[in-house]
């Protein structure tokens, strides 16, 4: 026998080497499968800008804040040289009481294979102004210019103000106009003069907001006491942002919430001044403006979701997101692999069943096609059903392949069986929250014990000589 002949039938023999093929088969599909983590990514992306396209016309996630009191100031101050220099801005009041009930319109609208959620709120506002306290800033009374006082709300998209905003100031009646004319505080929103009196004591404001919006509505606490009650015909709410709801009621036809926000929950006061160019925490110097700048809520356009601090409200979640659910499963794709490897590997060992690395490969393909599988069926069906029909076409397939390949009924089905039970067993790993990762160590500490036990009699020194 030449040594060619000797090199080969070593090879063929020899478990170590099999052993770190399949090992470097197995490394060599980690390629693919990070890939599945892209094509996921990809996918929802494509389904949030169809989500975004949408709402972008009839409006996007909504943060509604205010009222506030702006009065504009100007007085000099002495400089160098017997010079003046002027100081001007705006100073801030905000309300005693703003009390908020409304009711929230959801409703499902699609884009191509995308669903998207939106919403029209309706909103009564109302509330007062206490005793507006100019001593407390640290500029000359006398520098206020009450009767350009403006009322501002802030809305942070005025795409889905579907009406006129109707404002009963005291005894006035005024109407809001579009924009902020100051940025201290909101980038868009509305204001109207309001011509106040720095005297006036207790003045109470109302009005009415019919607002579309998309996804999230959102509240930003400026009382002394902010109360909010909404109810909603969702079923799928998410109550988000630095503050729950005090009550809650959730069911499958609706939802009813009410918050209750103190002054002594944020982190600035009832009043100060803020220049108009606004403000971060590296410039902050104590005023109100740097204060709700550094402290006040703000949503993240990137994940939807408010960050901890000053705003409140809810989320309208989709029941199934078949993305997350997918992105999830693909954790538990190389395990498969493995596994599935791994008893090819032993049918090797104990039945004298070769089988060559490119069927191994072929095999690792197949695993990994029922997540493109998965994904692309979810899309269209439930995300349980696209997974049963990605497993049966995936396991049919599989089995198939193992009978030309083994040539044995038995073998054949005990890979079926096998397959069959991992799918099983990643499903219900998917459908847990809180005990996922205790199940799933149990599990594999179960397979892990069985392929134990069935190897306990092997001469894994024989096998390498090729004796046995």
């Amino acid at each position: 026998m030449s040594f060619l002949d000797r090199l080969n039938s070593w090879a063929r023999r020899s478990v170590t080497l099999k052993l770190a093929i399949i090992g470097f088969l197995i490394l060599f599909l980690l390629i693919p499968t990070s890939m599945l983590d892209s094509l996921i990514y990809e996918r929802q992306n494509l389904r949030d800008s169809a989500q975004t396209e949408v709402a972008s016309k009839w409006g996007l996630q909504q943060v509604v804040g205010g009222p506030v009191i702006s009065v504009p100031y100007s007085y000099e101050v002495p400089a160098a040289e017997d010079k003046t220099v002027t100081r001007a801005g705006y100073a801030h009041f905000l309300p005693d009481e703003i009390n908020i009930d409304g009711d929230l319109n959801p409703q499902e609208r699609y884009r191509g294979i995308f669903v998207v959620v939106l919403y029209n709120t309706k909103l009564k506002v109302s509330g007062s102004f206490g005793n507006f306290d100019a001593a407390a800033l640290n500029i000359p009374e006398s520098a206020l210019r009450w009767e350009d006082a403006l009322f501002t709300i802030g809305i942070s998209d005025m795409t889905g103000i579907q009406s006129a905003i109707d404002l009963q100031l005291g005894d006035s009646t005024l109407s809001l106009g579009p924009g902020t004319v100051t940025k201290d505080i909101f980038d868009s929103g509305g204001s109207v003069l309001a011509g106040l009196d720095g005297d006036s004591k207790n003045v109470t404001y109302s009005y009415e907001l019919d607002l579309n919006g998309s996804s999230a509505l959102y509240f930003r606490p400026f009382g002394k006491r902010t109360t909010v009650n909404l109810n909603g015909g969702w079923g799928n709410p998410s109550f988000d942002g630095g503050f729950l709801p005090k009550e809650r009621e959730v069911s499958d036809s609706g939802f009813s919430a009410s918050w209750e926000v103190l002054q002594l929950n944020r982190n600035y006061p009832q009043q100060g001044t803020g220049s108009f160019a606004p403000k971060t925490e590296f410039d902050y110097n104590g005023d109100l403006l740097g204060l709700i700048n550094v402290s006040r809520g703000y949503v993240d356009q990137s994940t939807g979701y408010a960050n901890n601090s000053d705003v409140f409200g809810l989320r309208l979640l989709l029941p199934v997101d078949e993305y997350k659910k997918t992105y999830r499963s693909t954790n538990f794709a190389i395990i498969f692999i493995f596994i599935t490897f791994l008893t090819f590997f032993f049918m090797e060992v104990l039945n004298k069943r070769r089988v060559h690395p490119i069927q191994y490969l072929l095999i690792g393909a197949a695993i990994i096609l029922f997540y493109v599988l998965l994904l692309s069926i979810s899309e269209h069906l439930l995300f349980d059903a696209a997974y049963w029909i990605s497993c049966v076409v995936i396991v049919t397939l599989i089995t198939g392949y193992s009978w030309f390949v083994l040539r044995n009924a038995k073998l054949t089905g005990l890979v079926a069986g096998i397959l069959l039970v991992l799918y099983v067993f990643f499903y219900s790993l998917l459908q847990l929250q809180d005990y996922a990762l205790l199940f799933g160590a149990v599990g594999l500490l179960l397979i892990l014990a069985v392929i134990m036990w069935l190897t306990r009699n092997i001469d894994w020194y024989n096998l390498e000589r090729g004796d046995s």
